[in-house]
């Protein structure tokens, strides 16, 4: 059997196969073979063919140790500049002695976003008895807590600087849970944004409830850990965004993302923190019920959108960018900054496009996608302890691209457990440059919710993007309609009731709202420089249009009114054209709304079809008055399709009936005389008066419906 020679180099190196790797030993080959011979250091060898044979032409030594010299010096200056790092790191807060403050004991509260859950442990912390900052609502004092991990009780060594916060004036206890529940939430979607592989990832602060259960009334303070460098407002939860030379893509792209992957069900925003590690975030819902009086529901949506232009993150993540009229995107596109809108938060009142992992995570896939979903936070002054845990993989050569100058350390351990601790980064990256272009970054450790990750949790996790990934809906109208076409295609399907199928071709569109927010608000002039004068009416027809082409029922009713030149609440110094087009327009604009439930619209059309009157091209047809009205009558019994209840001040209920009544009787426009459904349509209109106390009224129906029983009696006979 042939045997392959192997180099005289003492140390193997794994490279691409050549010519000159496959040969045969005269001493040991079969010698049944006639090969070329050729001589190759010192031995006699044989080749397939003359071809390979002149392969040998080329130099063996370079190729061979060349890289591994360079390798390994590599290697040994990443390390020895790592743990140079590490050694001269020094505390920030060492000037404030905290090492010297008493000695408490506190139940930390976490909460689990996947289990909805919170989670008790005892921590032991040192506390500044003044506070170093504070704002309108609440101040801030400076804590080291003891890390879970020590067993010295070194607060030197393995202690964590932290930030604890509490509100200046008496709030109930259960504001602070929800604080740190809508901060784990948010947590959870920069997760799901970071599965995405946008260019670079974020994270948002571990924050927990701190309760001092030593002290009188236990009182509760929130805590997160401090971290140093520049601290930036991206957005805001009323429609800012950072628009100076520091203008970030990734946290408008996630504000983004979070509306189209929750289906329009919320939106993050309020993005802030250090580079892209983020802190008190603000969570937009639909009801505007959740997340504390900064959820603005969908008008605080609706305020981001207006000041969105969509990035290169936005297209490399598959959002659609949001229906904006040709003047709101000239002002953008103009002038990215929001500098006339509020920077501060605002309280209320006042698919699936996945990169492949890198070569590095694909060779440690089980531990990447556990170590994407939970991480620690450990003392800077133990990363020489720990360092221990990490291998020569883990150090990436700095490219240039980050501010500290230094090393990257990526984490390889799949969980965090009683006896490990993981190093975090002590100094912040200063991320002014534009992140359209993908390049390494410094990643900013946080506590796990809950120890260790377990089945259970990634379970959860799966669980969890399985139920978003069947919500994920566009921003766009065009893709609105198309979805709620098939959204009703389906239903239908299930509905045996005319009626029933008719009335949800509207309502339910949070995109169809948004857009309604944005017309009211140029209505208000909220969008309008304060030198300016009136506001942009094409901008706000612009999205009342896009509002009902998504089946908002208000937005249906107010463009019918303007079509129509009726009264409307909404943009009321508008008006179309009296023209036979705008007409039939707002007659079908009116034929949507009725069929939704309007009583206003079921109420108008019955009245064209049986006078003429705002028909357009349309022609009476007392058949099709006779329908609207009986639908009129029988709106009055339940509420529309958005829950709102008509009154009957207009139009009361006997009026309708009492004109039922008269059609049948006279007969015409395609609808033949019938004295017996008009004898009926009299005796309900005049049971409906006497029940409103109209005994007047009541007695003149009473007596047509007489008549048209006496008709009856002679036809029969």
């Amino acid at each position: 059997m042939a045997t392959v020679e192997i180099s005289h180099h003492e140390d193997l190196i794994l490279e691409p196969i050549s010519f000159t790797d496959i040969k045969w030993n005269i001493s040991n080959g079969d010698q049944t073979h006639t090969l070329p011979e050729v001589h190759l250091d010192g031995n006699q060898v044989k080749y397939f063919s003359v071809a390979m044979g002149m392969s040998s032409k080329r130099k063996r030594e370079p190729s061979l140790s060349s890289h591994l010299p360079n390798h390994k010096q590599t290697v040994q200056n990443n390390w020895r500049h790592a743990l140079i790092k590490a050694r001269s790191h020094t505390d920030p807060w060492e000037k404030f002695h905290l090492e010297d403050c008493l000695t408490e004991n506190a139940n930390r509260h976490r909460y689990n976003a996947l289990k909805k859950e919170w989670v008790i442990d005892e921590v032991s912390v040192k506390m500044q008895a003044e506070s170093f900052a504070h704002g309108s609502m609440r101040e801030c004092f400076r804590i080291k807590k003891l890390s879970n991990f020590s067993h010295n009780q070194d607060w030197r060594r393995d202690s964590n600087n932290a930030i604890v916060k509490r509100f200046i004036q008496p709030v109930p206890r259960e504001m602070y849970f929800d604080e740190v529940r809508l901060q784990m939430d948010t947590k959870l979607w920069g997760e799901e944004f970071n599965r995405h592989h946008p260019p670079k990832q974020i994270d948002f602060f571990q924050m927990a409830v701190l309760e001092f259960i030593d002290r009188p009334d236990k009182p509760l303070y929130h805590i997160e850990n401090f971290i140093e460098g520049n601290y930036v407002k991206y957005n805001s939860n009323s429609g800012y965004v950072l628009g100076d030379d520091a203008q970030r893509h990734t946290p408008q792209a996630f504000s983004h993302f979070t509306f189209e992957r929750s289906g329009h069900e919320l939106m993050v925003v309020d993005i802030q923190g250090v580079g892209d590690l983020y802190t008190d975030p603000q969570i937009h819902t639909v009801s505007g019920i959740e997340y504390g009086d900064g959820n603005l529901g969908t008008k605080g949506m609706a305020l981001f959108f207006h000041s969105h232009v969509c990035n290169s993150i936005c297209a490399n993540l598959g959002l659609t960018p949001f229906d904006l009229a040709p003047s709101e995107l000239a002002k953008l596109t103009a002038n990215p900054s929001t500098t006339n809108q509020e920077v501060g938060t605002v309280s209320r009142g006042t698919e699936d496009l996945v990169v492949l992992p890198s070569q590095y995570q694909r060779a440690h896939l089980h531990e990447f996608l556990r170590m994407r979903s939970s991480s620690s936070i450990g003392s800077c002054a133990s990363l020489t302890e720990s360092i221990g845990e990490w291998t020569s993989n883990d150090i990436v050569e700095d490219d240039g691209n980050d501010s500290d100058g230094g090393i990257q350390l990526r984490s390889r351990l799949p969980s965090v457990g009683k006896n490990s601790i993981s190093p975090t980064f002590c100094e912040a990256s200063n991320h002014n440059d534009s992140d359209s272009v993908p390049r390494r970054r410094p990643r900013l450790f946080s506590e796990a919710s809950s120890g260790s990750v377990s089945k259970s949790d990634e379970a959860d996790r799966v669980a969890f993007r399985l139920s978003i990934d069947k919500k994920t809906r566009s921003s766009c109208v065009v893709a609105e309609v198309e979805a709620r076409k098939k959204l009703l295609e389906t239903e239908e399907e299930d509905v045996e009731d005319l009626d029933e199928r008719r009335k949800q071709k509207t309502g339910g569109s949070v995109l169809g709202q948004i857009h309604l927010d944005l017309a009211k608000y140029h209505e208000m002039q909220r969008f309008t420089e304060p030198d300016s004068t009136g506001y942009d009416r094409e901008a706000a027809l612009y999205h009342l249009r896009h509002a009902s082409d998504c089946g908002n029922l208000e937005a249906i009713i107010t463009m019918a009114r303007i079509a129509l030149n009726l009264p409307h609440d909404v943009l009321p110094d508008l008006a179309l054209e009296e023209t036979d087009q705008n007409i039939d327009l707002g007659v079908d604009y009116m034929r949507t709304a009725a069929a939704a439930g309007d009583r206003a619209a079921l109420v108008y059309l019955a009245k064209a079809y049986d006078t003429g009157k705002g028909l357009g091209t349309r022609s009476v047809s007392w058949a099709e008055a006779v329908y609207w009205y009986t639908e009129a009558v029988e709106a009055v019994k339940t509420s529309d399709e958005e829950g709102n209840y008509d009154g009957t001040m207009d139009d009361p209920t006997y009026t309708l009936l009492g004109r039922l009544g008269e059609i049948y009787r006279d007969g015409g426009h395609g609808l033949d005389k019938n004295p017996s459904k008009a004898a009926d349509y009299f005796s309900n209109a005049a049971d409906s008066a006497m029940a409103a106390m109209k005994g007047r009224l009541a007695n003149k129906y009473y007596a047509l419906a007489e008549e048209m029983n006496a008709l009856v009696d002679e036809d029969e006979q």
